[in-house]
């Protein structure tokens, strides 16, 4: 074999040697260097702030303001967020039952907390004119209908909501049917988060 042949298969044999060097170094793709893993990608959390906003969003959900008191019950919203119309309706329809109880029964102890001063007056005097006549106070017997008519937010800060019920009411012999409108009020940056009654009206 001559000497030129020589000296090419060891040029070959270098140039071999030192491109498999480069592969196991740097890789086929632009990869991490040697000695260190390749980690598959994954997806970036989303920002902590972005969570709270949503997981804050699902906790305050805005409630559902429809019907005619819709404009009004927004407003009373806006000044108190912890008005809910479900919530204020459940409790409306519990204040009706004690309240109508407690007349029934003459109870002005029971009425007193529950009724705005004008309210009260009158009713004490109702309360008072039966006892001299000797009368019975009818007892409810069943709400048939609890629903929001109307409702305000005046420049004082007083929300009013109006509540049209028809029930039935009874003392043991007789039934009579009620269908009134029952407004309740409450300052809408009270601490106190109980309503009264301010006023009662009879549906013709």
């Amino acid at each position: 074999m001559s000497s030129s042949m020589i000296e090419f298969l060891l040029l070959a044999a270098i140039a071999v040697f030192i491109g498999w060097r480069l592969y196991v170094t740097l890789g086929q793709d632009n990869g991490p260097p040697a000695g260190r893993s390749r980690e598959p990608q994954q997806p970036s959390p989303a920002p902590s702030g972005q969570e709270e906003e949503y997981g804050s969003n699902v906790r305050q959900l805005r409630p559902t303001f429809t019907g005619p008191a819709a404009a009004g019950m927004e407003a009373i919203y806006t000044a108190d967020e912890s008005f809910d119309p479900r919530q204020f309706l459940s409790g409306a329809k519990a204040a009706y039952e004690m309240i109508v109880g407690a007349f029934g029964r003459g109870d002005r102890d029971a009425l007193k907390p529950l009724l705005d001063d004008d309210v009260f007056e009158a009713w004490d005097a109702a309360i008072s004119e039966r006892e001299a006549n000797g009368g019975e106070g009818l007892q409810l017997l069943r709400i048939r209908k609890a629903e929001i008519s109307e409702a305000s937010l005046d420049d004082e800060g007083m929300a009013r909501v109006t509540v049209q019920f028809e029930a039935e009411l009874g003392d043991g012999e007789m039934t009579s049917k009620a269908n009134e409108l029952w407004t309740f009020k409450r300052l809408a940056d009270s601490p106190d988060p109980n309503w009264f009654l301010d006023d009662v009206d009879t549906v013709n």
